[in-house]
């Protein structure tokens, strides 16, 4: 089977980690993922408050007896609470891995690890994994230009990001941004990486929310129906194409400031993905929707990952004389 150093880390039995996703992030899909045989994050940001994020992993936990995962995000205009607290959440509810993103995790490592719980930083570069190491996180995931969300000011794709971080740290690699299937997870181990993180292949599956027109414009959209906006901004955004991401980008165009561009960008995804409300807000979402056909449940789609990487290894290991 595929065991890495990822896999040995976080206590899992699959190199496959379904990424925090803001709004999606809930007990269903994280503790489904954790069923079948890999790690995902409730997303302490969709919570108004600390009792309502305890709820939710305890939630979590009554459903599987898989880890469970917290997505601390560290951005500041993304706390409804202090990081103290989702910190102290995290601890006492004895999360095993956090994953943080949006700014430097160096003020709550030592805590996080005071308190028994690993630490997996999402960086945008390189050079960004570097710091992330010498903070003393456990692992590093880097996104690739293809991935939903925050890809980065740079433009570099996957194929390349994965395998320089590699190169450049000693902590174990996850790799995101465009992985959808068995194919890309073998990829990713080649390249070096120790796991694949996935956000938009699992956001059409059976346990995530979401308006079944929501999951329907998943499968039948091609992977050239994402655009990258808010660079100008300095806030680098893959998002579906729709009419509030094509006003952004207008407005872009004619130089927009920030304060002209927040009453369109704030609010993002909840109508899209609760009410099937396409053209409401802006919505995240990755190349990867290319090779999205369906909407399996979560055990279905890692079995199939899993299944599919076999057979891709066995025919490459038959291929070489």
């Amino acid at each position: 089977m595929f065991q890495t150093r990822i896999t040995e880390l976080f206590d899992i039995k699959y190199p496959i980690i379904c990424g925090g996703m803001y709004w999606i992030g809930r007990a269903e899909l994280v503790a489904a993922v954790a069923n079948a045989g890999g790690l995902g994050f409730i997303v302490g940001a969709t919570f108004e408050n600390v009792d309502d994020l305890r709820a939710e992993i305890r939630k979590a936990r009554d459903l599987t007896d898989g880890p469970i995962g917290l997505n601390i995000n560290l951005f500041p205009a993304l706390r409804p609470q202090p990081i103290e607290a989702w910190v102290e959440v995290a601890c006492e509810e004895k999360i095993p891995v956090v994953e943080t993103s949006g700014r430097s995790p160096e003020a709550i490592v030592e805590p996080l690890h005071a308190g028994g719980v690993k630490i997996m930083h999402k960086v945008p570069g390189v050079k960004y994994a570097r710091t992330v190491e010498r903070l003393g996180c456990d692992a590093v995931s880097v996104v690739g230009h293809e991935c939903g969300g925050h890809p980065g000011m740079d433009e570099v794709t996957t194929l390349i990001m994965v395998p320089a971080t590699v190169d450049a740290v000693s902590i174990p690699v996850v790799a995101a941004g465009g992985f959808a299937d068995g194919r890309g997870l073998v990829a990713a181990l080649a390249l070096g990486a120790d796991a694949v993180l996935m956000g938009t292949r699992f956001m059409a599956t059976k346990e995530c929310r979401g308006h079944p027109d929501w999951k329907d414009w998943l499968v039948n959209a091609a992977e050239t129906d994402t655009t990258y906006c808010m660079k100008s901004i300095k806030n680098p955004s893959r998002v579906i194409k729709n009419a509030v991401s094509a006003k952004v980008m207008e407005m872009e165009a004619q130089g927009a400031t920030l304060e002209e561009l927040i009453p369109i960008i704030a609010g993002q995804g909840g109508a899209v993905f609760d009410d099937g409300k396409m053209d409401s807000q802006l919505a995240s979402a990755g190349q990867a929707i290319g090779l999205i056909h369906d909407v399996p449940t979560v055990k279905e789609l890692i079995d199939r990952i899993v299944d599919e990487a076999i057979e891709i290894r066995e025919r490459l290991n038959a291929s070489i004389r």
